[in-house]
């Protein structure tokens, strides 16, 4: 049947904010600059002041942010970099995108994020960075990850795709302002989600974001005249200007979601494994994730309902036919993940869900759970 809970909804996101974004995409219409204009450069100076970090640069995706970053940190063909089987897949074609060998490690059973004792015996003299994926809005467990960089003169690569305003140690910072470099995707699902592709990379280092400014526009400085071999992955004024609109919004709609997802755990205790809010950090549930045994017959049971769910993701990295073989060395299997994935499902979760859908969500699932 149609859904009449849809698990997504970034329509409504829209609608919310309709009259300011209208306005804001007028004003670039009538403006004249239309690529890397005054838009984006105050976008880029307003998420880096949210972040607090010095430095930001938008381009065309999540994806390309953090091939973007990868190479700006000056990593390539020959290196290795460690990260997670459980994630997007975006996050290990950027690392292939940039020449880079991804070597892919076991995530927390608890968190779904990368588990930090797995990733020293995955080091080798080739690895040159880590990249912790911050997970469904919920932050991955970055001091012992960056004190391990630290140690092994490996650089940290926040993939804050889904964590958009998260925070992280006793919540005085939000994720993407602890590595070397973070990557941000602005797709419209997303807590800061524009109408079309987006993305974004942040630092702290001068250098890295020299580079990163070279690497977005074919390596000019001067135009038209290529300092460095670069591509063309650039924030277009439009997306600007709604992230801008939004932005204004983000806190907001965060606390929206955590409001949610309380009544979704006060409902489901007992009946589902319900995500869970590591100590001193802050979730921003860009999607509520719950675990079932049975998770398919429930999935089916929520459809017939009218209720939209999803599974995020279906299937491992390593166990996808482009992309086999990519485990850390002398490891067979990734239990955590791989069991991850037969139990996982995504239940409706956006800013403009009301609080009698997320009843009749809840209810559903107790009926079910009841059967």
């Amino acid at each position: 049947m149609a859904q009449s809970i849809p698990a997504a909804h970034p329509l409504a996101q829209y609608l919310s904010h309709q009259a300011e974004i209208d306005a804001a995409i007028a004003a670039v219409l009538e403006g004249n600059r239309y690529i890397l204009g005054p838009q984006t450069q105050a976008f880029e100076q307003e998420f880096a002041a949210y972040l607090g970090v010095r430095y930001a640069s938008g381009v065309g995706s999540g994806t390309e942010a953090l091939h973007v970053a990868i190479r700006a940190c000056g990593l390539g063909p020959g290196d290795e970099i460690i990260t997670v089987s459980h994630t997007a897949v975006a996050t290990v074609a950027a690392i292939e995108l940039a020449g880079a060998t991804p070597v892919l490690v076991d995530i927390d059973r608890l968190t779904y994020t990368i588990d930090p004792s797995q990733i020293e015996a995955a080091i080798t003299p080739r690895t040159k960075a880590i990249i912790p994926v911050h997970l469904y809005g919920a932050a991955a467990n970055l001091n012992p990850i960056v004190d391990l960089a630290r140690r092994h003169n490996l650089k940290v690569i926040e993939d804050c795709a889904q964590a958009h305003g998260t925070r992280y140690a006793s919540r005085d910072r939000v994720v993407g302002s602890y590595g070397d470099v973070s990557c941000f995707s602005f797709y419209p699902t997303k807590n800061l989600g524009a109408i079309g592709d987006g993305g974004l990379v942040a630092t702290n280092d001068p250098v890295i974001a020299e580079h990163l400014n070279l690497l977005r526009q074919y390596g000019w400085r001067e135009r038209y005249v290529s300092e460095i071999a670069g591509w063309n992955t650039r924030l277009d004024e439009l997306q600007a200007a709604i992230l801008r609109v939004k932005l204004r919004h983000l806190d907001e709609d965060n606390d929206r979601r955590r409001a949610l997802a309380a009544i979704y755990a006060e409902q489901l205790a007992g009946f589902v494994t319900i995500p869970i809010e590591p100590m001193n950090t802050r979730h921003v549930y860009h999607l509520y994730v719950i675990r079932h045994p049975r998770r398919d017959a429930l999935m089916q049971f929520l459809r017939e309902r009218g209720i939209g769910t999803a599974i995020h993701y279906p299937v491992p990295i390593h166990l996808q036919p482009a992309y086999c073989g990519r485990l850390a060395e002398g490891v067979g299997s990734l239990p955590e993940t791989e069991r991850a994935a037969q139990e996982i499902v995504s239940l409706p979760m956006y800013p403009e869900l009301s609080e009698d859908d997320v009843g009749t969500v809840a209810q559903a699932i107790r009926e079910f759970a009841a059967l």
